[in-house]
C-alpha cells in the first residue's frame, strides 16, 4: 500500500508575489519539512495560465494576472522546488482532473492508503483538489494537513477546512 502527498500550487505568485500573503510565507518551512519527512510519493501541482488570462472566466472574476506559464511567479518556490523529483502537474483549473486520473490509475496498480494535501490556497485549489480526489477515489482516505496550508484569508482558510471536514476529508494539524 502506498501513501501520496500532493503539494498544491506552492508557487512564487501565491507566496510572496501578486497574490502572496504572510500566512503563505509562514508555511513554506513547514511544507518543506513535511515533504522531507513524508514516506511515500510526492506530487506537486502548479497553477498555470496563459497570456490570455484576462480573457478567461477566472481572469474576469479575479483580474490579477498570476502564474503565467514561464514567469518567475509561476515557478515553485526555490526552497521547495529542490525537493520536487518529478515535473509538477500543470493545472488550468482549480481542481485537476489529470491529478485525479493519474492517482486513480496508480491506485489500480498499487492500492493507495491515503492522499494528503498541503499547499495553497486552502479555500480555492486545496479544497477543489480534495473534493475531486474524493470523487475519483471515494474509499481512499483524503487528508488535509491544515498546518501546511494557507488560504486567501485566515477566515476563508478555516471555512474551507470546516467544509472539507463535513465531506469526510480528515483534517490534521501537525
Amino acid at each position: 500500500m502506498q501513501d501520496i502527498l500532493v503539494v498544491v500550487d506552492m508557487q512564487n505568485d501565491f507566496i510572496d508575489g501578486v497574490l502572496g500573503t504572510k500566512e503563505a510565507q509562514q508555511i513554506v518551512p513547514l511544507v518543506g519539512k513535511k515533504i522531507k519527512n513524508f514516506e511515500g510519493k510526492v506530487i506537486f501541482t502548479r497553477d498555470t495560465h496563459g497570456e490570455n488570462y484576462a480573457d478567461t472566466q477566472e481572469g474576469r472574476k479575479l483580474p490579477v494576472p498570476h502564474c503565467i506559464k514561464g514567469t518567475d511567479g509561476w515557478q515553485i518556490s526555490p526552497v521547495l522546488s529542490v525537493l520536487c523529483d518529478e515535473t509538477p502537474i500543470d493545472k488550468v483549473t482549480f481542481g485537476s482532473s489529470e491529478l485525479a486520473l493519474r492517482l486513480k490509475e496508480a491506485d489500480e496498480k498499487e492500492k493507495i492508503g491515503s492522499i494528503t494535501l498541503i499547499g495553497l490556497c486552502t479555500d480555492i485549489c486545496v479544497i477543489s483538489n480534495a473534493m475531486v480526489l474524493k470523487a475519483f477515489l471515494p474509499e481512499t482516505e483524503i487528508i488535509v494537513d491544515a498546518s501546511c496550508c494557507a488560504g486567501v484569508s485566515p477566515e476563508s482558510h478555516n471555512t474551507a477546512l470546516q467544509a472539507m471536514k463535513v465531506c469526510q476529508i480528515r483534517i490534521d494539524n501537525e
